[in-house]
């Protein structure tokens, strides 16, 4: 299937939409109620093609799912010892949280199976969760590079331990905790920074202890999980690029609905607002766990900044749709401490500054990020590398154009934002999709 959006030039944001549900809880409330005693019920579930491979990958493994329907999924769990070998290897499409997290908790099974994914996927480096779960005792062979298919051998006996990370990722801190439900004793990993933490903040929803002490999680191995209703908010990701969108373009007041805004996923609007954007939160509430709130933007003119270095690991995702804010902010925004983008579906630095120079845009990459000078930008032809959010970004772009931009290779977007289109044309952007 082909994919090539053209964005017509200028336009403004107006009204409320909602977004389609955050994948990184999605993910998740698929593993835990698979794993779980009971039937887990889950609402907003997000029905894009990276978070339904996850569900596939356990109905392989003999986990009864129905759904999804209107966003609503229904999970029988097999219980923390009741996944069962497939028949064949567990595809796990374009995601990368899907592997990385499955590496964690299959390392512990009784049966042997393998893991593989799409080009892109197969490309992404895999080493920095096979490594420390090979000294949890796990036993995994991968590709040249540590790159997937990643074949994994069944034990039982996986043992605790105590990891500091080099890097902050909350994919690999996610990995060794799900590990570390099978484990023996006690496994803690530390982080250098903080990470999202919805895979905590879920393990105490399915009532399964969680430890937590400054800059480090843990958890005992041999608990078990009970089934629960999961609300699933609307993915604060996927929120970014109208966030960026309605900060930039003359005019635009947009209302974002039911936005998750936990504390570790935030840096987007932290960011933002340190360029002078205009972003309230109102209708504040809990929600199964997680702060939810109606996300209201309005235009601002927007300046350039140093990126603070501690702010990088809570917006990792948002960075394409933060370089378009820049290349549209007065001034120099500068970005450090970011060499994750080289290793995301694509090298997201290199497509960016590709993209960004196409357009006319002052764009520098560096080893770790990038140095944008603001300004005036016309069109052109942008190749997104088969990249959903490097696509989803050039498109908000096209509010700020001179001319119309044409996006390349846009199929990957309905990995996590199917409708984006339709959403986006509704809501004011000039937006056409064509095979």
């Amino acid at each position: 299937m082909t994919s090539n959006y053209r964005v017509e030039a200028g336009g403004a944001l107006r009204g409320r939409i909602r977004v389609p549900g955050d994948k990184s809880i999605s993910h998740r409330s698929i593993m835990l109620g698979a794993l779980a005693e009971g039937v887990t019920r889950v609402s907003g579930f997000l029905e894009g093609e990276d978070a339904l491979a996850t569900m596939n990958v356990f109905r392989a493994l003999g986990v009864r799912i129905d759904g999804p329907q209107n966003g609503n999924v229904t999970v029988h769990g097999v219980g923390m010892k009741g996944l069962r070998r497939p028949a064949g290897v567990l595809d796990c499409g374009n995601s990368g949280t899907s592997m990385r997290l499955l590496c964690g908790l299959l390392a512990g099974q009784n049966f042997d199976c393998e893991l593989t994914g799409d080009a892109s996927l197969r490309k992404r480096p895999m080493k920095r969760v096979t490594d420390p779960l090979a000294a949890m005792g796990a036993t995994m062979t991968t590709a040249d590079g540590g790159r997937p298919p990643i074949s994994i051998r069944g034990n039982s006996g996986m043992r605790a331990m105590q990891y500091a990370m080099p890097i902050a990722s909350a994919q690999v801190k996610s990995s060794l905790l799900l590990a570390g439900l099978y484990a023996s004793g006690k496994t803690c990993v530390t982080e250098p920074a903080p990470t999202r933490d919805h895979t905590e903040r879920m393990l105490h929803a399915f009532g399964y202890a969680v430890e937590r002490s400054g800059a480090t999680a843990c958890v005992t191995g041999g608990g078990k999980l009970t089934a629960t209703a999961i609300e699933v908010p609307a993915d604060i990701s996927s929120a970014a690029f109208f966030m960026v969108g309605a900060s930039i373009a003359l005019g635009s007041d947009l209302v974002l609905e039911h936005v998750g805004v936990n504390a570790t996923r935030t840096g987007v609007i932290d960011i933002l607002r340190l360029m002078g954007a205009d972003i309230a939160l109102e209708n504040e509430r809990l929600v199964g766990g997680e702060q939810v709130a109606d996300v209201r933007v309005r235009h601002a003119e927007l300046h350039g900044i140093d990126i603070p270095v501690e702010l990088v690991p809570l917006a990792i995702d948002e960075f394409p749709v933060l370089f378009i804010a820049a290349a549209n902010a007065r001034g120099t925004t500068i970005l450090r401490g970011a060499e994750e983008l080289r290793v995301k579906e694509s090298d997201r630095i290199a497509v960016m500054a590709q993209g960004l120079q196409a357009l006319g845009i002052a764009a520098e990459p560096t080893a770790d990020g990038m140095r944008i000078v603001g300004g005036a930008y016309g069109g052109g032809h942008i190749e997104s590398e088969g990249d959903h959010r490097i696509a989803m970004a050039f498109a908000i772009a096209g509010l700020r154009a001179g001319a119309p931009i044409a996006i390349a290779d846009c199929a990957n977007v309905a990995t996590s934002f199917p409708g984006f289109v339709a959403l986006a044309r509704g809501a004011g952007l000039k937006i056409e999709e064509r095979s």
